[in-house]
């Protein structure tokens, strides 16, 4: 499946099975200093966080006529949330909502199997205050110009309807959305950037038990794009906002397309993943290197791109590269270890939240989408140079500063992340080396190389969402980079003289013993302990599977050779 071909099938469907929704009438109004109106509610125990004891706040900052931003807050359960500090999820970005972090990731909660809320016992809100913001309207919860409308299979957008009602029975994704409009969306980080901190501000001011002068930010793929920006234009604020950033974490993010393709190229051809899984045969990886390397090379030309940012250089470098993006291959874009279409992390979640129950408990005004195609076309990028300054600018400014990719990724892999953090060239890092990462089961998971506030984290097992698949590695290194302790050990106070110790390079490799090479059945449960996968049964029921060493597998797409598996398992 080509890359393009994916992107419409998949985020098609974050438009579900919905109805119309009543406007809430319960929410408490708060104007702040900043003259910011926030409108909120307490969430009862039960809708995600468990812990009656434990304080969950939903709710819309107003940040502009018709611009209305949906915010999930919880509070911190093992440390006083009056003290705790704050942190800020950003989600995928690009139009997503930050609902998968919290129901499939990093959130308080899961939706299991058969619709129940369950604990995550792994929380970030364990050792943090942490706030989910839908920072795009028209996407997630947060809205602008709402109306009935549908969804319908041949419409990427919602198509407006007259009244309440449904013009077609069989139509099932009726309900109440946000009219498409661009005046009345981000069009891009700078945009996107001025709307993330007029919630933050306005979040302060109707909550100032939880504001904080320094604040933590984390996001993954686009959203790990953004937030470089976000603390860039933070910092043209400096002299009207009340905040500054402490800590970043990004996580298997988009930053640079030179490091993305280099990336894309090293792990599906050479040397190739360490999941010893080929994805294409010789003469299509022939062609993707001609692409890449070749006469009029795709390299060179996002080379040229970055160093003139102009429009006709960087359209014809996306042209020239664009070949690379739509090669054919039937695995997860997300985690080489799946077939596509991939069941993990489960979105049971999406239909959870489209409940009526779900909806007036959060005050939500409309029905939930995962992801707007409409916000995603219409978001604009910056140019490659400008991100990558913007980080070496949160560097130079002792920022904290955590690179962490799931080693599982194709897109945003591990080998392009490590190629970006190389290309940073943070002081002392070429030195350092990489350190194996301690955790309380004694298990190594993931690997860190670290010097002084930078660190490149290499996650093993895991696709982009790493909390979902390693999800105590991932609440140990959230909890280390925040405190400013050593990713590795958590026992050393990290100054610009912290360097890890150990190899140049990371070397282990999983082997295929994960590689999943039939579709998992439904309700297919992901073992986080080991990477192995339980198929499941339509009844719910947990089937076994144990964990099996493919020698000799093909897969075909139509008639042609595109993938295989190395029989050698190198260490």
């Amino acid at each position: 499946m080509a890359f393009t071909e994916f992107l419409f099938s998949y985020f098609i469907v974050a438009f579900v099975a919905a109805q119309f929704v009543p406007a809430p009438t319960d929410l408490t109004a708060v104007t702040g200093p900043s003259n910011i109106t926030i409108r909120y509610k307490q969430v009862p125990a039960g809708i995600c966080e468990q812990n009656p004891d434990v304080k969950s706040y939903a709710g819309y900052a107003d940040v502009a006529p018709d611009q209305h931003i949906f915010f999930w807050f919880f509070e911190a359960r093992t440390i006083d949330p009056s003290k705790a500090p704050l942190s800020v999820w950003l989600g995928d970005g690009r139009g997503t909502s930050v609902e998968p972090a919290i129901f499939e990731s990093n959130g308080p909660c899961r939706i299991d199997v058969n619709n129940k809320v369950v604990n995550n016992p792994y929380s970030w809100s364990n050792v943090s205050n942490m706030l989910y913001i839908d920072y795009f309207t028209q996407a997630g919860f947060s809205y602008s110009i709402l109306v009935p409308a549908y969804v319908g299979n041949n419409s990427r957008y919602p198509v407006p309807l007259s009244s309440n009602s449904c013009p077609d029975p069989d139509i099932s994704t009726c309900g109440t959305f946000s009219y498409p409009n661009n005046s009345l969306t981000a069009g891009g980080p700078l945009e996107a950037a001025q709307t993330f901190w007029t919630t933050i501000e306005g979040f302060m001011g109707a909550f100032p038990q939880y504001a904080r002068s320094k604040i933590n930010l984390a996001g993954q793929n686009y959203g790990g794009r953004d937030a470089p920006v976000f603390v860039d234009v933070l910092k043209d604020m400096s002299e009207a906002s009340p905040v500054s950033v402490d800590t970043v974490l990004i996580g298997n993010a988009w930053v640079d397309r030179i490091a993305y393709y280099v990336g894309y190229y090293n792990f599906s051809v050479s040397p190739g993943n360490t999941y010893d899984y080929i994805l294409f045969n010789e003469s299509v990886a022939a062609a993707m290197y001609d692409t890449l390397w070749g006469t009029g090379n795709c390299i060179r030309q996002a080379n040229d791109c970055k160093r003139t940012n102009k429009d006709e250089i960087c359209v014809n470098a996306t042209d020239s590269c664009f070949p690379v993006d739509d090669l054919p291959f039937n695995r997860s874009l997300a985690d080489i270890r799946e077939p596509f279409p991939d069941p993990f992390p489960p979105p049971y979640f999406v239909d959870y939240l489209n409940t009526p129950q779900v909806q007036s408990a959060i005050g939500a005004y409309q029905n939930y989408t995962e992801w707007s195609n409409f916000v995603g076309d219409e978001y604009g990028y910056l140019n490659d140079a400008i991100i990558l300054e913007d980080i070496k600018g949160m560097i130079s400014q002792d920022i904290n500063v955590v690179l962490y990719y799931g080693d599982a990724e194709i897109l945003n892999n591990w080998m392009g992340g490590e190629f970006l953090a190389d290309e940073l060239d943070p002081p002392g890092f070429t030195d350092a080396g990489y350190a194996n990462i301690s955790t309380s089961d004694n298990v190594v998971r993931g690997q860190v190389k670290q010097s002084g506030t930078f660190s490149f984290v290499r996650v093993y097992e895991a696709g982009r969402a790493v909390p979902f698949y390693q999800p105590e590695l991932a609440l140990t290194m959230f909890s280390r980079a925040i405190e400013r302790k050593d990713i590795a050990t958590g026992q050393v106070d990290v100054d610009k003289s912290y360097k890890s110790t150990g190899p140049a390079k990371s070397l282990f490799r999983e082997g295929n013993s994960t590689v999943q090479f039939t579709e998992p059945g439904p309700n297919a449960v992901y073992n986080t302990t080991d990477g192995s996968v339980s198929q499941g049964t339509n009844n719910g029921a947990r089937g076994a599977l144990g964990r099996r060493l493919a020698s000799d597998c093909r897969l075909v797409v139509g008639d042609q050779f595109v993938g295989g598996v190395r029989r050698n398992n190198l260490t």
